[in-house]
């Protein structure tokens, strides 16, 4: 009757292992595919935001480029105005030279 009772309290022990050892791994197996999910939400969120900066980015730099150019526009208009205007002195100039003369 002991070796009966032995066996039957062994066998339960055991089971009652595996049931516990299946449910560990269950656990892991879950926290694995919750891991991975939030992961994956991660990096899709984490490439999002890089899009917005880049497209940020982009369209200041395009921004800047439009407003340097116009600048430098204004500023070759002007010197331009400049030396015409400094040639036309200059003309004027030499013309009253050469009238006196």
């Amino acid at each position: 009757m002991k070796i009966k009772s032995i066996t039957v309290l062994m066998t339960i022990l055991a089971l009652g292992t595996i049931g516990l050892a299946q449910d560990v791994v269950s656990d892991v197996g879950k926290a694995a595919k919750d891991t991975g999910r939030f992961t994956e939400k991660t990096a899709e969120k984490t490439a999002h935001g890089t899009v917005k900066a880049t497209k940020v980015t982009t369209h200041d730099s395009e921004k800047v480029a439009k407003e340097t150019g116009r600048g430098t526009e204004k500023v070759a208009e002007k010197t331009a105005s400049a030396t015409d205007k400094a040639a036309k002195d200059t003309a004027h100039g030499v013309k009253k030279v050469f009238t006196k003369i």
